[in-house]
């Protein structure tokens, strides 16, 4: 699997203790309010002369129709990211946080876009 996939799968994995309907990879056809679409599947070379590395970005969107619990919400990811260490096959050098912003449409519901960018090594060398 790519280092975008198994980063996507361990955010996922890290994302179960957070107060949400549903983790998905997208956006969902049909779910309860709040949930959140998970997109870790831009990347971009970091290797170096002699190992494989890659930089993923990493689209959280946590969607809800209440503002305040989205808030608490956005914080309980970002505390569940901060705990993250493992991905199947790559060292996680850094996941940095790249922006957190909560907007909304006027006939829709509320959404905190969290932006990571991730810099791994693959371990299998």
């Amino acid at each position: 699997m790519s280092a975008g996939g198994e980063l996507q799968t361990a955010i996922a994995s890290a994302l179960a203790g957070v107060e949400v309907t549903g983790v998905f990879d997208g956006p969902p056809a049909r779910a309860a309010y709040p949930y959140v679409a998970l997109d870790a599947t831009t990347e971009s070379d970091w290797g170096h002369k002699s190992g494989v590395g890659r930089e993923v970005l990493v689209a959280i969107t946590l969607w809800d129709d209440q503002p305040v619990r989205l808030h608490g919400l956005a914080d309980q990811v970002e505390a569940a990211l901060e705990g993250l260490t493992a991905v199947e096959g790559w060292q996680l050098v850094t996941m940095q946080l790249v922006r957190r912003r909560v907007v909304r449409d006027v006939a829709g519901p509320w959404a905190a876009a969290i932006d990571y960018r991730a810099r791994m090594l693959s371990s299998r060398q």
